[in-house]
């Protein structure tokens, strides 16, 4: 069967209290970077704004925690606090069911029963659930997004760290089920590191066989990348020959490497302003129809925040699908705590995960391999 977008639900606008409603007040920023008092923010839901008598605007685009400004031509963007500037006109009002002149949708689509019990709220969810179902169903989710959505994913180090995996994941980029990557320096960095000397932080990725003078491997790596100007540049000079990397540039997928704290090097493509990379990241996430991510839960969680449940594509208003997929229920419930509740978990070890998905798409699908 082929894969469904669940109906959305348009609110009824033709019910007394919304045609009872206020408009949406707008207020000036009093100054850059902050936001007038009773300023919304916005949620992960779809948002509508009554503009003018009968008229509610659904925001096209949105994000957790941000603000909604008011351009000269009228269009509503959702933009972070820190980007305001002095005057810009910015929606107020905290209440959500339309008595300040916005409603916040939070049921609008028609998930099946057992999604909206089991992970809306994350109850019992442990290493001993039941995830077969998960997985049929994402292999349907991915056959569609693979020709008409956005797949996002977001990768920790652990994905590189063994042969099977990266082989999988650069076969998912090279099948066409990676449209964007978000990762930190580690992930690149230990990729390269395979590349170059066939290990990660030293160890045979294969094997696991530890190399003398190993913790040596990924600085030279870094080092030899430093050297070339970028990755790039070291896959076109022949440094780089295989990995997840090289599969991503030479297939001309964009990417987003956030610098930490902790980075070593950092690799030259490695953004190292952190507001920068946010925002380097909200340009792809922006676009996202489908995020994957996996064994990096400062990254998981940064990336829920930003991405909203919905979207709109081609007209269409529908469902941001978000899977987090690590060993830790921690990291679920984490992701849960910090406002993603529509994000859909999977237990697992990542490696595992990678290679039967490569591979169940591969037997369910193989016309599209």
């Amino acid at each position: 069967m082929d894969f469904q977008i669940p109906m959305y639900h348009t609110p009824d606008f033709s019910l007394p209290e919304f045609r009872k409603a206020p408009c949406t007040t707008f207020l000036p920023a009093p100054a850059d970077g902050v936001a007038p008092a009773n300023y919304h923010t916005t949620s992960i839901y779809p948002e509508y704004f009554h503009i003018t008598p009968g008229n509610w605007i659904l925001l096209r685009e949105s994000r957790m925690d941000c603000v909604v400004r008011q351009e000269p031509d009228g269009r509503l963007l959702v933009v972070g606090i820190r980007h305001l500037l002095a005057g810009e006109p910015v929606a107020c009002g905290r209440h959500e069911n339309g008595e300040d002149g916005i409603l916040v949708h939070a049921h609008a689509f028609d998930f099946p029963a057992y999604v909206t019990e089991k992970f809306a709220f994350r109850s019992h969810l442990t290493r001993e659930t039941s995830f077969s179902i998960d997985y049929d169903e994402l292999y349907q989710l991915m056959r569609h997004e693979k020709s008409h959505g956005f797949i996002i994913w977001v990768l920790g180090p652990a994905v590189v760290f063994d042969r099977d995996a990266r082989s999988a994941f650069v076969s998912l980029v090279e099948q066409g089920y990676v449209h964007a990557l978000l990762a930190g320096n580690a992930l690149a960095t230990h990729d390269v590191e395979g590349a170059i000397s066939g290990t990660a932080l030293g160890q045979e990725i294969y094997s696991k066989k530890t190399l003398a003078m190993g913790h040596y491997k990924h600085l030279d790596a870094i080092n030899r990348i430093r050297a070339a100007g970028s990755i790039r540049n070291a896959i076109q000079n022949g440094i780089v020959k295989n990995g997840v990397m090289h599969a991503i540039i030479r297939n001309n997928i964009p990417f987003v490497l956030a610098g930490s704290i902790r980075d070593d090097g950092p690799l030259p493509e490695v953004i190292g302003n952190v507001y920068d990379a946010q925002d380097a990241m909200r340009r792809l996430t922006r676009k996202a129809t489908t995020v994957i991510a996996m064994a990096t839960q400062l990254h998981t969680i940064a990336v829920g925040n930003m991405t909203p449940s919905y979207c709109v594509k081609d007209g269409v208003i529908r469902p941001v699908y978000f899977y987090s997929v690590d060993m830790s229920e921690f990291a679920a419930s984490k992701l849960a705590d910090r406002g993603s509740l529509t994000a859909r978990a999977i237990l697992t070890n990542v490696q595992d995960f990678v290679v039967t998905v490569e591979r169940g798409l591969r037997d369910r699908f193989p016309s599209q391999a």
